[in-house]
């Protein structure tokens, strides 16, 4: 069996948190919107994981966990959606789809 360093640990380990912590999030906002989750598309989905991802990355754990996911509007994960799709389609940096993310997110 190959030695796995310490960094790989490390970078694996972050990325199971990262990954947990948006699967989390994702659970809450499924519940909360109920029947209206429906209307979500699989890109969609994907562009809110992504979002969500790349936000966890650059917001403080603490703040993380204190974001109400479960009171998000249709029109707050729509917002999400989109910052995600641009940044997937390169319509904008990462950057700024990440700001985007930040300020519905700690709004």
């Amino acid at each position: 069996m190959p030695e796995v360093s310490k960094a790989e640990i490390g970078r694996r380990y972050y990325k199971m948190q990262k990954d947990k912590g948006v699967e989390k999030a994702m659970a809450k906002v499924r519940r909360s919107m109920g029947a209206d989750w429906q209307l979500y598309t699989h890109d969609d989905i994907e562009a809110l994981k992504y979002i969500l991802g790349q936000s966890w990355v650059y917001i403080d754990r603490d703040a993380w966990e204190k974001i109400s996911f479960s009171q998000m509007t249709m029109t707050d994960v729509g917002a999400l959606i989109t910052a995600g799709k641009d940044a997937l389609n390169k319509k904008v940096s990462e950057e700024t789809a990440v700001e985007t993310g930040k300020k519905i997110l700690l709004a």
